[in-house]
């Protein structure tokens, strides 16, 4: 064991029942998480790219790469009868993969005894894709279709709006799944170029989290990334710089659609900035469930049918967006007052004590509900990992319970500022 670390692996370090090591020989970060319950294992790989990491003309790269890695490479393809899904799935896994705007992910749930096939699988397709132009023209029309379905869903339309009308310079401003007229423009050779940027041991993590015995995985890992040269050139770095907000920014989409809604953003806070998480509690105060500020203020009171608050900390300055939906009779204005008023409130206020205590609650709850198995356990870490830290994942909850109300006003006052607020409001049309 303490050859194996010494030699193939350095090991990092641990934090909240997770180790992390570092494969010496090309940087691949290793998370190990033994969580021995059942004979099961999640084998999950991330790498950190996402739409954030698209140049203008290249949008949606990260999206079809994710798609074209399920193609094939020389060892594992269709025509050989072992594609990746069908290899994985007859061994009992469950497959997949995603795309967000700070990292892809590729993962595979599946019985503890064939975890090496799926570290197999990873290692190969992390340098061997075969990426075909015939494989990208079918897949273009796949990708397509799915763009069409999003482009007739009010709601995504709506939130695209004003993410885009939000960032001007930053990257955010891109859907995850690109701008059309660069999706209709992909080819091989661009993704290649893409592919071959950021598609490196350097630029992953790869999480494992169940029933295993550490120092096995750990050869296994070796046995099949060790030989995985690093690349040639450094990363490139994607940090684009958005110029200060001097004003509210308003959007409107119209389309046809059943109902108005209403989503009214704020410049927040990184995922390295611990007011994040104050942040996510004053989530909780405004919209985490039925005697929250915005729930009796907007359906309570008969003036919303719905209403949400959307934040997930990511790894550079994002949105703290409060959703709702007008009863009918009832006009957007009067859903914008109310929900201006009480955000202002909290942050003129801050939350009480007892609401306080139901948020945390809230908050323990649906971080026990996103690790109450091995996947939910990796797509939590995955996105920890996605905003710039893993330890994030394995410190939030002390991170949680640490924040005063005090905190919670101050997080809140600090974005909620008039010109850092993009206000997107849909119509339907006809």
């Amino acid at each position: 064991m303490q050859t194996l670390h010494s030699e193939a692996f350095e090991f990092v370090e641990s934090c909240g029942g997770i180790d992390c090591y570092r494969l010496t020989s090309n940087g691949l970060q290793v998370l190990l998480q033994p969580r021995r319950l059942a004979p099961v294992v999640t084998c999950m790989m991330t790498y950190k790219v996402g739409s954030r990491h698209e140049r203008t003309g290249e949008t949606g790269a990260t999206h079809f790469l994710e798609h074209m890695m399920f193609k094939g490479t020389s060892k594992y393809n269709k025509d050989r009868g072992t594609s990746v899904f069908s290899l994985l799935q007859s061994v009992g896994a469950q497959v997949n993969a995603t795309t967000w705007m700070d990292r892809t992910n590729y993962y595979a749930m599946l019985p503890s005894e064939h975890l090496d096939t799926a570290l197999e699988v990873e290692a190969d397709r992390m340098r061997g894709l075969l990426l075909r132009e015939e494989d990208v023209a079918s897949e273009k029309t796949v990708i397509l279709n799915e763009f069409d379905r999003g482009e007739n869903e009010p709601f995504r339309k709506l939130y695209q709006a004003v993410w885009a009308a939000a960032f001007e310079a930053h990257t955010y401003h891109h859907p995850t799944i690109g701008w059309r007229h660069d999706i209709e423009r992909v080819t091989a050779a661009g993704l290649r170029s893409f592919y071959d940027r950021y598609y490196w041991p350097e630029n992953a993590t790869l999480s494992v989290i169940g029933d295993f015995d550490e120092a096995a995985v750990l050869r296994s890992i070796h046995g099949a990334f060790g030989s995985i040269g690093r690349g040639e050139d450094r990363l490139p770095t994607a940090s684009p710089v958005e110029p200060v907000q001097r004003g509210e920014r308003r959007v409107t989409v119209r389309m046809q659609g059943d109902v108005p809604l209403l989503l009214v953003a704020w410049k927040a806070f990184p995922a390295s900035d611990t007011r994040s998480v104050a942040l996510e509690l004053a989530g909780q105060v405004l919209a985490g469930g039925r005697t929250t500020r915005l729930y009796r203020r907007l359906v309570t009171s008969g003036l919303a049918t719905a209403q949400q608050v959307l934040y997930t900390p990511l790894h550079d300055t994002g949105l703290f967006m409060v959703y709702a939906s007008p009863a009918e009779g009832v006009s957007i204005a009067d859903i914008e007052t109310a929900v201006e008023e009480e955000v202002a409130r909290l942050a003129a206020e801050g939350p009480t004590r007892e609401e306080m205590k139901r948020a945390l609650t809230g908050l323990e709850a649906a971080f026990a509900y996103s690790t109450d198995g091995s996947f939910t356990t990796a797509a939590a870490l995955n996105e920890a990992i996605a905003s710039g830290d893993w330890k994030r994942f394995a410190s939030y909850l002390d991170t949680a319970e640490a924040c005063m109300p005090q905190d919670i006003q101050q997080a809140v006052s600090a974005i909620h500022v008039l010109d850092g607020r993009t206000t997107g409001i849909f119509e339907p049309a006809g």
